[in-house]
């Protein structure tokens, strides 16, 4: 048994691999518009299986997005991915400038962060670190 009192692991978890958010159906384009255009995102070719499900495949360095099609959908108000950001000033101009609203942040100590909601009403946490 380990410290905790639990069986000692045979494993480890390595790093999270993706995010998923959900977006309604027949939505590509405007995720296609919204986190490559806007934000930057490069687009991933889906694996030819999983493309008649629908949805996009982003990266961004080491970070992968994927935007998966929801017949139910319902956007998460509270649950988010949260993004580092180099130069939050900028993006936060960026956004203005392509009229992106955002919520500005101070609760967190130590750094400076927004929120965004994607097309279809997710939250996105952009943060720096300071």
């Amino acid at each position: 048994m380990n410290s905790d009192g639990g069986d000692s692991l045979m494993y480890s978890l390595k790093r999270i691999d993706h995010v998923q958010l959900a977006a309604p159906p027949n939505s590509e384009h405007r995720a296609r518009r919204f986190f490559h255009e806007l934000l930057g995102f490069q687009e991933v070719e889906k694996p030819v299986v999983l493309q008649k499900n629908g949805g996009l495949w982003f990266k961004i360095n080491d970070c992968e997005l994927h935007i998966g099609i929801d017949q139910s959908f319902i956007p998460a108000k509270k649950a988010h991915p949260a993004f580092e950001v180099e130069n939050l000033s900028a993006l936060k101009e960026h956004l203005a400038a392509h009229h992106v609203a955002f919520i500005q942040d101070e609760k967190l100590p130590n750094a400076n962060r927004i929120y965004v909601h994607d097309p279809f009403g997710n939250r996105l946490e952009f943060l720096e670190w300071l």
